[in-house]
């Protein structure tokens, strides 16, 4: 069944849950498709490397409106999958859209991975597509995943590489600063790019009851908008809170830089920039 529980998140993790389930997790919903279209370069292979079985049982971590955790029942047909989010908004959507298709063997939650207590070895695979660079605590949230899993299970991950590696991220934000220099985020803070070093990631996975991870570089077109004029709605919106300081001039000349950008890569398949991506996958170690 299509459930509505609820959980609290971590103290550790208040930052980050009270922009999922604001405003930010808001927009996310209310754009739930152009979301999905933007990464769905990278979806077939993701979902061919969770490899889940007819019978298995899936939990999908940050599974937003729920697009991988729709696909996953699809394929557990005599199984299930129960997705967890921060965002009750983005829920709803993800609700909505797995009543619409009939899906009655996937679920959804809200709650934090990191305290969540999910049944000790329930779990077949566990999945994330861009969903696990937020947590505060990852040693400790993917501790209580390992702990999920049953012997045996798996572990599938979509996580950004570097900025340098995303032309989308420093397009945006070039634009978005307007001249003015931002400041990098700090070490291990939680956000887009919180995974993007395979030496971190495999000493957190490790630490967290994990086996050596495998990591496999892809790389796919973002897509934007079918056109710039969307595009530029899209992104000017969901970016919109990087204009706040500036005044009349610089949040024009920002807007304006965003815009030509986005013209610069209208093609006839839709506004693309380039973009990179680790799959993670991992198994849990025999001593987890």
């Amino acid at each position: 069944m299509v459930s509505g529980e609820t959980s609290q998140a971590d103290p550790s993790n208040v930052e980050q849950a009270r922009a999922w389930d604001g405003e930010q997790g808001a927009y996310w919903a209310a754009h739930a498709d152009h979301f999905d279209r933007a990464v769905s370069g990278y979806q077939p292979r993701f979902l061919a490397a969770t490899a889940i079985g007819a019978g298995e049982r899936v939990l999908d971590i940050g599974c937003g409106t729920g697009e991988s955790a729709r696909a996953a029942a699809r394929l557990a047909v005599d199984g299930s999958v129960l997705g967890v989010d921060l965002s009750a908004e983005m829920l709803r959507v993800a609700r909505r859209k797995a009543a619409g298709e009939g899906l009655g063997n996937v679920r959804f939650s809200q709650a934090d991975a990191q305290t969540y207590p999910f049944p000790e070895g329930k779990f077949d695979v566990a999945i994330s597509r861009t969903g696990s660079m937020f947590f505060a605590e990852p040693v400790k949230a993917f501790r209580n995943i390992a702990r999920a899993l049953r012997p045996g299970g798996r572990l599938v991950l979509l996580v950004w590489q570097a900025p340098s590696r995303n032309e989308w991220f420093r397009a945006f934000t070039t634009a978005m600063a307007a001249g003015r220099p931002l400041p990098a985020p700090e070490p291990g803070a939680p956000g887009p790019f919180s995974m993007a070093d395979p030496e971190e990631v495999r000493a957190r996975l490790t630490a967290a009851g994990f086996a050596e991870p495998r990591f496999e570089d892809l790389s796919a077109p973002m897509h934007f908008g079918p056109d710039a004029d969307r595009a530029y709605a899209f992104v000017s919106g969901l970016l919109g809170w990087m204009l706040d300081g500036l005044d009349y001039s610089g949040r024009h000349r920002a807007l304006t830089d965003l815009r030509a950008s986005l013209d610069a890569h209208e093609t006839p398949s839709g506004v693309l920039y380039e973009s990179a991506a680790w799959l993670i996958t991992a198994g849990l170690s025999r001593r987890g």
